[in-house]
């Protein structure tokens, strides 16, 4: 009875849901855009676009979506049978994902390049709460999952490995392809440094801080929304 309950709630809250987790998104890719012009490195769950950018010279949107349809292929192959076709939706929102990236580079390429240290780590910092608020907001919409996100529940259901554990695991592989490949192509460390270990350790650290001052506010409002 619970489930059902909740299963309505969500059915009814698509007017707020949908504007919330688009708005996500696009708060995502504004991250991923500060910590391409930071030049520390990116967070690991962008790493391979990027990687793909620096070696190929393939615009970053474009990359992004490559990766989000090679995840979703990868989600096929894994489950099989199992694969459900709504999932094919991840396709979808790795599409808009990607033009959102595209947009987002734009808007940063408006900015100099900074030799600056002290605004190089600002960008690097400001990324990582841009996608901890992208965090904030997109769970809570739970529309349909990042294609990556997708990729590590497969892999959790057909290994029955925690999906925690799953994710610790995606991310240092993902990070580990991408430096691989930077240092044996390009002689250098290209999508990985600083910024990508710093966006594993405080993305969380802040979206528990965004989560504990405004969650409160952000739930009334999808509840005032179902009223």
């Amino acid at each position: 009875m619970q489930e059902l309950l909740k299963k309505k709630l969500k059915e009814e809250n698509y007017i707020t849901r949908l504007p919330v987790y688009f708005i996500g998104l696009f708060i995502m890719t504004l991250g991923i855009s500060m910590s391409v012009k930071s030049d520390f490195g990116v967070s690991p769950v962008s790493s391979i676009p990027y990687t793909i950018t620096c070696i190929t010279g393939m615009e970053m949107g474009k990359a992004t979506i490559l990766f989000h349809v090679g995840l979703v292929v990868l989600q096929i192959i894994i489950l099989r049978k199992d694969f459900k076709i709504k999932n094919l939706l991840q396709v979808f929102v790795g599409i808009v994902f990607g033009y959102f990236t595209t947009f987002s580079n734009y808007l940063f390429s408006f900015l100099p390049d900074v030799d600056n240290m002290i605004i190089r780590i600002a960008l690097m910092l400001g990324s990582a709460v841009f996608i901890a608020v992208e965090i904030f907001f997109y769970l809570l919409a739970d529309i349909v999952p990042l294609a990556g996100e997708g990729a590590m529940q497969a892999i959790t259901e057909n290994s029955n490995i925690a999906f925690n554990k799953v994710k610790i695991g995606f991310d240092v592989s993902m990070v580990s392809v991408s430096l691989i490949s930077c240092i044996v192509v390009l002689k250098a460390f290209g999508s990985v440094g600083m910024g990508t270990v710093v966006a594993a350790v405080l993305v969380g650290t802040v979206l528990g801080a965004v989560t504990k001052a405004f969650g409160a506010k952000r739930d009334y409002l999808l509840e005032a929304e179902r009223r």
